[in-house]
């Protein structure tokens, strides 16, 4: 069982979509893996043993009415419960085939576009219109984000009134999961850019999850 978690794990270290075309070595570690095993990866149910979704969906609240939007959602393991936790999704990504992947995956389910929509990203922009999401998730993908402070200043003129962002990442030190060290950023590297950007309410949580942090910020 912990082989296979850890193999699992391994994938994911470098599968996660690359944000920065900068990182080269992460990018050339993800195409060496077929697109079927990065989705195999990413919605591996060894991926529930340390992500915890049901325990961040509990720090959440409740789902329903909401509209979120999923910033590098990858194949949608968290965008599709957003969906049937009653919010309306918008799973946004830079690379196309994860965004076909989740097209098809909702056909399949016949769940209406108006549920959950893909959106195409560049990479320095979160291509949100003005209050329009409630929640802004980004999980396992802040590290790779460009000029992140002026990124954070789009996706706040994005939010409704008591709209919040939410970040998940990586604790910044060693672990079986997770990019090199030198990528990751710290909670408080994190709240440091939320502070530049015009967030003024922070929230921490590095209790719930093994190996990650969650940051909140309205």
């Amino acid at each position: 069982m912990i082989r296979t978690l850890l193999s699992i794990s391994c994938i994911f270290i470098f599968s996660i979509t690359v944000w920065s075309q900068e990182n080269h070595s992460a990018n050339e570690h993800m195409n060496q893996q077929s697109f079927e095993e990065l989705v195999k990866a990413f919605n591996s149910p060894g991926r529930d043993f340390w992500q915890k979704p049901d325990e961040i969906f509990k720090l959440l609240g409740p789902m329903k009415g909401k509209k979120v939007v999923d910033i590098g959602c990858g194949a949608g393991y968290f965008s599709f419960r957003f969906a049937d936790s009653g919010a309306t999704v918008i799973a946004a990504d830079i690379d196309d085939r994860f965004l076909g992947y989740i097209d098809s995956v909702r056909e399949a389910r016949k769940i209406s576009v108006k549920k959950i929509q893909t959106r195409k990203l560049p990479p320095n922009d979160p291509m949100m219109e003005k209050r329009e999401a409630d929640i802004v998730f980004i999980v396992n993908t802040y590290h790779h984000l460009e000029d992140r402070v002026n990124y954070l200043k789009k996706i706040k003129t994005g939010l409704r009134s008591n709209g919040f962002v939410v970040i998940i990442d990586y604790f910044n030190k060693e672990l079986p999961i997770g990019p090199p060290v030198a990528m990751k950023q710290s909670a408080d590297d994190i709240t440091r850019d939320l502070k530049l950007a015009g967030f003024s309410f922070f929230k921490t949580d590095d209790k719930t999850l093994p190996y990650q942090y969650i940051v909140l910020s309205l």
